[in-house]
């Protein structure tokens, strides 16, 4: 929570603190008129409501229960960073609890740490730790499954962006990784057509059908000699390059969409991608294990 919310929340309680003690001054005691009165004068079905003040035990009930909410206040006000007179918050209060997980779990992870990543799938008890972490910190991206989503890359395929060996899925990991395709409009003829060309020529890249279709031939013919422009990143055959995280356009694979529309927009507007660094979130221990978990994914099955 921000510093201005804390602020806000901790103003909201305050006053609701001394608006129910005003409440609770006003209504503790009778005015001479009310006292004179042995009713209220309100009636109903015969039965006629006395005028009396609210019983001492619930009135001391009353303030007891708002000063206890003052003192608690004024201890562990427990939003963000707003520390009480006992310096507690509730950020503190999480980070030590991670800390100190960590601390309990680190012999675990140092243990794991020493089984070869390529050898961690003969180890249930470390892929079953590498599959919490992945829950944790992985599957809101690349699902629950692992076979990713529009923009997030399936896991369990054979088809890696920057390299599918232990050393590369660990790097992308630990530094994260960040894709990015500039706009390409004008670059290939700044016109909508050569927008559309560039577009049918990359889809025909992995469809035979397409290239051999007669209604394709001009656009894949006055975009062909354009994707030069595309080479340095895609290959001049267009199988990608994983140096800088290319994308294969050969394949049936596609992270954003295959959708010609979908395909244009991304040509003439560009495109970028961000997987976050896991360094400092995670151990080495835990990276190494974690990588272990997603290098099995997209192994055959024994």
């Amino acid at each position: 929570m921000s510093g201005f919310w804390s602020g806000w929340v901790i103003v909201l309680v305050v006053g609701n603190l001394i608006f129910y003690g005003l409440l609770l001054l006003g209504n503790s005691r009778l005015t001479p008129e009310e006292a004179s009165r042995d009713t209220t004068g309100h009636v109903f079905d015969g039965i006629e409501e006395r005028n009396q003040p609210m019983p001492r035990w619930w009135l001391f009930l009353f303030i007891g229960t708002l000063l206890f909410s003052a003192v608690y206040l004024a201890l562990y006000p427990g939003l963000g960073n707003f520390p009480g007179l006992l310096g507690w918050t509730s950020a503190g209060q999480w980070q030590e609890e991670v800390e100190r997980a960590a601390e309990q779990s680190a012999p675990l992870f140092r243990e794991y740490a020493r089984i070869p990543i390529e050898e961690m799938r003969n180890h249930p008890e470390a892929l079953a730790v590498g599959g919490r972490l992945f829950a944790n910190h992985c599957a809101i991206c690349h699902g629950s499954d692992a076979r990713g989503a529009r923009g997030y890359p399936n896991l369990t395929d054979q088809d890696w962006l920057y390299g599918g060996t232990p050393e590369d899925i660990r790097t992308s990991i630990a530094k994260g990784r960040q894709g990015t395709m500039m706009p390409m409009k004008a670059l290939i003829g700044n016109t909508e057509r050569d927008v559309r060309d560039m577009a049918i020529y990359v889809q025909s890249l992995s469809n035979e059908n397409m290239r051999n279709n007669p209604g394709y031939a001009d656009s894949i013919a006055r975009a062909e000699p354009k994707f030069t422009m595309c080479a340095a990143c895609h290959g001049a055959d267009g199988t990608g390059n994983q140096v800088i995280g290319g994308p294969n356009l050969t394949d049936r694979i596609w992270l954003h969409s295959p959708r010609l529309a979908d395909i244009e927009a991304i040509i003439r507007n560009g495109i970028s991608s961000l997987m976050p660094p896991h360094e400092g979130v995670l151990t080495e221990e835990q990276i190494h294990v974690l990588t272990g978990y997603v290098y099995q994914l997209s192994q055959p099955q024994e």
